[in-house]
């Protein structure tokens, strides 16, 4: 086939057809992912069965790893013992241990009895480690070789036993105490002499995690070094598995889903978009929803608080929604970069005050930017009749309307608008550094507290002040 992509229907007519040389060509060219997307819109799961027990194990591991969870859950109830079995064989460890979180107890179970008993007491304990941490992400199906081995002995050891390894691009080595002494890439081993022990080729300044570390400094790690796959130990200093780069790529996908969700103030979905129902959706927004409503009432409880003023002076209210979106705006900003610099390890709290000089100064431009063209452009509103001003009177074409009563009533105006907005533009970015950098330091996460509180501060602040200086300048 020269086109890598195909549909259901082309999956479909090739399996009511029984064209099994044809099914099989297709798992050869084309990527399983593709595949397993074209297949999870098949409503009979017996025909995916049939694909599994047509194609070779070393193609459908992959598959069956990519099919979505509903879709294993209604394959595994159709599957015998023995055919459940061997595509159980053909998975990697880790792999199977991630389908597992997903399923139902009792289709766990089931297949739990159906691996061998040794397997089951390896995935048993990587379902045990916490959630996101370095244990429940790692695999136990890597290579291990000998220090004193030599490199023609190591390569040997590999084709006899790493071919159902999960990667041999990273090989860890051992000394005969069982300790990890280092590692080595198999380009090195192969361009070795083979007489040439693995002590003196192998990397001795190797990066290691601990089993509980979380998951995302593990992802940082990975990109700090370059890395391939890293050794995970237990608190012994052990070694017990290693992590691989697609599980590091999962987990940075996973990561960033879920800090943008957070920010936005939705709880992340479990599943993918497509695969949640709308009354989880709703289950996942609604809650931040109200939470941003009842904040909101410290808002309200400012505007009643100046409700005779603004009576007085009506086109103050016109100027509200901008003040408090420009501030949100711009702390929001500032929350991106904080939130993004904490993830990626960039800083931490303790640069806290380093973080703070650069910000004010960068605020403080900002703010006195925003400031000027914020004082003409509000004169232009008047002036023109875009907002309502009986002063300016909607017309800018008046001789004198940059003079005498007409310019110092748009004047005291745009002023007092253009003031609030740089105290709101700046005071809404140091705000947006605190709460992030203050979440951090208390070991929490950053995405989740910052955007609710950020808004609700910046809101009441840039009320409080617009409404007191309204109080100063126009003597209400």
């Amino acid at each position: 086939m020269e086109n890598r992509l195909i549909s259901t229907e082309q999956i479909e007519k090739l399996i009511d057809e029984k064209k099994i040389a044809e099914i099989r060509q297709i798992f050869e060219v084309v990527p399983s992912i593709d595949i397993a997307d074209a297949c999870a819109e098949i409503e009979d799961p017996k025909k995916i069965i049939f694909i599994l027990k047509t194609v070779k194990s070393e193609y459908t591991a992959e598959f069956f790893t990519e099919l979505p969870s509903e879709v294993k859950e209604e394959i595994i109830s159709s599957l015998s013992n023995d055919q459940l079995a061997e595509i159980l064989e053909s998975q990697f460890t880790d792999d199977l241990v991630d389908d597992l979180e997903e399923l139902p107890a009792n289709v766990v179970t089931r297949v739990l009895r159906n691996v061998p008993k040794e397997r089951r007491a390896t995935i048993n304990r990587l379902l045990n480690y916490k959630e996101d941490s370095a244990g429940s992400i790692m695999t136990t199906e890597f290579v291990v070789l000998l220090s004193d081995m030599s490199a023609d002995e190591a390569i040997a050891n590999i084709r006899k036993t790493g071919q159902n390894k999960e990667t041999i691009y990273t090989l860890f080595i051992m000394d005969r105490q069982r300790n990890l002494v280092g590692t080595l890439d198999l380009d090195d081993l192969i361009f070795a002499k083979g007489d040439e022990k693995l002590e003196s080729i192998m990397n001795r300044d190797f990066v290691t995690v601990q089993v509980n570390d979380d998951q995302e400094m593990v992802a940082n790690i990975f990109k700090r070094y370059d890395l391939n796959a890293i050794a995970v130990l237990n608190n012994d200093g052990r070694l017990i598995g290693v992590i691989t780069i697609d599980d590091i790529i999962d987990v940075i996908e996973e990561e960033t889903t879920e800090d943008i969700s957070k920010m936005q103030m939705v709880t992340p979905l479990e599943d993918s978009y497509l695969e949640t129902s709308p009354l989880k959706m709703a289950k996942k927004c609604v809650p931040w929803i109200v939470v941003l409503l009842v904040l909101g009432t410290f808002s309200s409880m400012v505007l009643s608080i100046f409700e005779e003023r603004i009576t007085l002076v009506p086109i103050l209210a016109a100027f509200i929604p901008v003040l408090m979106d420009t501030g949100g705006n711009a702390g929001g900003q500032t929350i991106a970069l904080m939130i993004r610099g904490l993830a990626l390890q960039e800083f931490t709290p303790k640069a806290f005050w380093k973080i703070i000089r650069k910000e004010a100064v960068s605020a403080a431009i900002i703010a006195v930017c925003v400031g000027v063209f914020a004082l003409f452009w509000f004169s232009v509103e008047q002036y023109t009749g875009i907002v309502s001003n009986s002063a300016a009177n909607g017309n800018i074409w008046q001789g004198n309307c940059w003079t005498g009563e007409y310019f110092w009533e748009v004047f005291k105006v745009s002023g007092l608008v253009a003031m609030t907005l740089s105290i709101g533009v700046f005071a809404s970015k140091m705000v947006a550094v605190l709460l992030p950098m203050g979440a951090a330091a208390i070991k929490k996460d950053p995405a989740i507290v910052s955007q609710p509180l950020l808004t609700t501060i910046v809101d009441v602040t840039s009320l409080l002040v617009y409404f007191g200086f309204a109080a100063i300048v126009f003597n209400i």
